[in-house]
């Protein structure tokens, strides 16, 4: 049976490839739409609710229909890998290029910042979450959260391109060949990973464990609830604090 599959889509891919087959391209769409509900699903997970499902759907297709459109099916690549790479790569594309953060969450983050600044000034030390909620008399919960969403729209942020180049600038900066890595920036990419693992490496048992669960293992909060024997909501508190003792750390060494 799978035999038989195999040889159909096979049949379709080369419809498509030398005819642009209109039936063939709409075959590929519909067997390779679980990918793009994946892909939205495990982004969603971490994304404010101002958020659309929806936009994020639109997003996914547009690197299906690309991944689609350029795939060799001669070459020793899975499709599902390929279509993977593209769908997630438009997703956080078109996310990069919008500010999806309301103004609202920007404004409490920056009273967050100016909040962790005194304390720490008059602790001399890093404030925990706890000292920081009743500085500002705001729920841990909703800090922790806040953080995170933030944190999110920064690594979403790292790779952009600065605003204040000139153009001849600019040209030159997309004429780069982006696969060809430098020395300095390869040392600093090292710096930070090895940075970030110091980091996580601090955090307690529960909340390296769900890092490494949702980041690395790529399960939901639903399903590391599921297999730690607590509740969603309780492993989005340890997810949300882990980002939050994070996101202190890295800022700092920027």
């Amino acid at each position: 049976m799978s035999t038989i599959s195999s040889s159909k889509e096979s049949s379709f891919w080369d419809l498509w490839k030398s005819k642009k087959d209109q039936d063939a391209g709409d075959y590929l769409v519909k067997k390779y739409m679980p990918l793009v509900h994946y892909h939205v699903q495990r982004i969603a997970t971490g994304l404010p609710k101002s958020v659309k499902r929806e936009e994020l759907k639109s997003l996914a297709l547009v690197g299906l229909f690309d991944a689609i459109e350029k795939f060799d099916p001669t070459r020793d690549l899975k499709f599902d890998t390929y279509a993977s790479f593209r769908i997630r790569g438009s997703i956080i594309d078109g996310l990069r290029k919008e500010d999806w953060l309301p103004r609202s969450l920007r404004e409490k983050s920056k009273r967050i910042e100016a909040a962790m600044e005194r304390l720490e000034q008059s602790l001399m030390r890093n404030a925990t979450l706890e000292e920081l909620a009743e500085e500002l008399s705001m729920p841990e919960e909703e800090i922790a959260a806040i953080t995170h969403e933030v944190f999110f729209s920064n690594v979403l942020s790292i790779d952009d391109m600065p605003k204040d180049q000139d153009d001849s600038t600019q040209q030159a900066f997309a004429l780069k060949d982006e696969s060809s890595i430098s020395p300095e920036q390869e040392l600093l990419k090292s710096e930070e990973i090895q940075h970030l693992i110091d980091q996580i490496e601090k955090l307690n048992d529960n909340e390296k464990l769900v890092i490494s669960l949702f980041y690395k293992e790529e399960l939901t909060l639903t399903e590391i609830g599921q297999v730690l024997g607590l509740t969603t909501s309780r492993i989005s508190q340890i997810h949300s604090k882990a980002i939050f003792k994070l996101r202190k750390e890295l800022t700092a060494m920027i």
